[in-house]
């Protein structure tokens, strides 16, 4: 089957690409498809990110894994998109580069058949231009989720011992 995917960049402009992709390819034919459709020369880190309908991340898919001791971390290389996009979960969020933080959203929008004489994966669509530099970010948080009653003054209450050096 063949997935057609639509990647938007976070910015307040409308920037995005559609894309088609075989079911099968790998996340990291994802991220490779990605990186051309935008311009990018795919030499830096990317991870995916899976997430709910509200966008909100849960699981990390990296490019490498860069911990020290191999953790569990899961790779690119060795998952299938079809394991991680479906209509029942069709949405994840990718990050590339990440000194720059290039953050899209990436949502599958159909599945149909594959067509003979068709290369994979192709880019459908390209509307808007990628920015000289990733669009700022604003970190905001709501205060109601903070509970700014209970602050650190009263060191008596925590458990630990406030002279350990």
């Amino acid at each position: 089957m063949i997935y057609k995917i639509r990647i938007i960049l976070d910015a307040e402009e409308d920037i995005f690409r559609d894309i088609e992709i075989e079911d099968g390819n790998s996340m990291e034919d994802l991220h490779n498809a990605i990186a051309q459709a935008f311009g990018f020369l795919g030499n830096e880190m990317a991870s995916f990110y899976t997430c709910d309908e509200e966008w909100r991340q849960d699981e990390e898919i990296a490019l490498f894994d860069m911990s020290e001791n191999g953790s569990d971390v899961r790779l690119m290389n060795q998952i299938l998109l079809q394991d991680i996009l479906t209509e029942q979960s069709p949405k994840l969020i990718y990050v590339y580069d990440f000194l720059s933080m290039w953050t899209f959203f990436v949502e599958l929008a159909d599945i149909v058949e594959k067509e003979d004489g068709h290369a994979y994966p192709n880019t459908l669509f390209s509307f808007g231009e990628l920015p000289d530099s990733p669009p700022e970010k604003k970190f905001e948080a709501d205060e109601s989720e903070f509970d700014f009653d209970n602050t650190l003054d009263n060191y008596e209450d925590l458990d630990f011992d406030e002279n350990w050096n």
